[in-house]
């Protein structure tokens, strides 16, 4: 089986050149006459381009074909052959990676256990971001969970610069909002999720993760790209963490945003988090409040959605703009808000009901003209963000 990687070339390089450099350099690399009697033995270990193409713009998109006996079916050592030590050499760009489809790790709930969990199957997902991001308490957490969940939230999450800190340390944390979540089943029977941010070194990083699930956690947060993917994969292959995990796309703006180097966004947010065990993966909206490229936006969805994970578009949605993030995406989709929920006028609680106005009101067909809404949390959050 083989693995294939575009790489994307400025005008200015000569695209064919620079492929078959990295399809030998990395790989089998060169060898002297010496080791001319396993010619055939290493000849299986180089990779192989087999095309390139012009684009309209000039660039020229070259695509090498690697074998995946060079590999360890994992993110790091993927990421090390396609783009090592040629990460360094200059302009050139991994816009594309196409894997077997049993490479990496799997959800081990996704997109059908993450609705199994909820008991929602007909809509998407409504999912709120604990703000302000520092300097809350344990009970001050719980409180704002007891609000938002009460009003109908699917899911929570810790923001992803909230560490285990002395002002909430990350178990009391859990120890205060799994009392708000029993306490919303019990009196709803619904279930909410709350995704606990797992922090730490590395040899603490799985053992946290394990005692918070044994401790009541339902789903956990983790900041992929600065703990690295190879932590994402353990915690997914592990038997004992048996919770949907949410991948924060943090840090991926330095691997990704250059022009001419680095990766796409769909490489690492899309192809790497789906082939590495994610759940559910977030990352900018288009539409929202950071720049982002609506065909990456596009081919992660469907990067995603191919294995089975969540696409979590966040940052800027607001309930004014769900029947764009509905053309776009379907029910499929969770809805990511902070600022869109947690600072509505009325407060975090009328933020939650915006968004199932919202919902509402696509599946009446109805207008989100604000001269057309009747008096409420969406007429309201409209009037404030448009």
């Amino acid at each position: 089986m083989t693995i294939i990687v575009d790489y994307r070339f400025p005008p200015a390089i000569n695209a064919e050149k620079q492929a078959k450099t990295i399809a030998i350099g990395q790989t089998a690399g060169t060898w002297s006459e010496r080791h001319s009697h396993r010619q055939e033995q290493l000849q299986q270990h180089l990779a192989e381009v087999v095309g390139i193409r012009e684009e309209a713009d000039g660039y020229k998109v070259a695509r090498v074909r690697f074998p995946q006996i060079n590999v360890e079916n994992d993110i790091a050592s993927l990421l090390t052959m396609i783009f090592g030590k040629y990460s360094m050499a200059g302009a050139g760009k991994v816009v594309g990676v196409y894997l077997p489809e049993s490479y990496g790790t799997k959800a081990k709930l996704g997109i059908t256990g993450i609705r199994q969990r909820l008991g929602v199957y007909d809509r998407p997902l409504v999912m709120a971001i604990f703000k302000p991001a520092l300097g809350l308490s344990a009970q001050d957490h719980a409180d704002i969970l007891r609000e938002v969940a009460f009003a109908g939230l699917d899911v929570i999450k810790d923001d992803e610069i909230m560490a285990d800190l002395p002002v909430a340390p990350t178990h009391e944390r859990l120890d205060c909002c799994r009392r708000v979540l029993e306490e919303v089943r019990q009196q709803t029977g619904r279930n909410v999720l709350y995704a606990v941010n797992v922090t730490g070194k590395a040899d603490e990083l799985q053992r946290k993760a394990r005692l918070l699930v044994k401790h009541g956690a339902n789903a956990l947060l983790l900041n992929v790209l600065t703990y690295g993917f190879s932590v994402l994969e353990a915690l997914a292959s592990d038997p004992a963490i048996d919770v949907p995990i949410f991948a924060h796309p943090a840090f991926a703006g330095a691997m990704c945003a250059g022009s001419d180097t680095g990766l796409a966004y769909s490489v690492v947010l899309g192809t790497m988090m789906a082939h590495a065990g994610a759940d559910a993966v977030l990352y900018p909206a288009a539409y929202g409040s950071l720049p982002f490229d609506p065909r990456e936006e596009g081919k992660i969805r469907d990067i995603l959605r191919d294995r089975n994970v969540f696409p979590v578009p966040s940052a800027g949605i607001r309930p004014g703009i769900v029947p764009q993030v509905l053309g776009d995406y379907g029910r499929n989709v969770i809805l990511n808000a902070g600022t869109g929920i947690m600072d509505h006028p009325s407060g975090p609680a009328s933020g939650v009901r915006a968004f199932f106005e919202a919902l509402a009101r696509i599946e009446a067909g109805e207008s989100f003209d604000p001269a057309n809404l009747p008096e409420g949390a969406l007429k309201q959050a409209i009037l404030e963000w448009g």
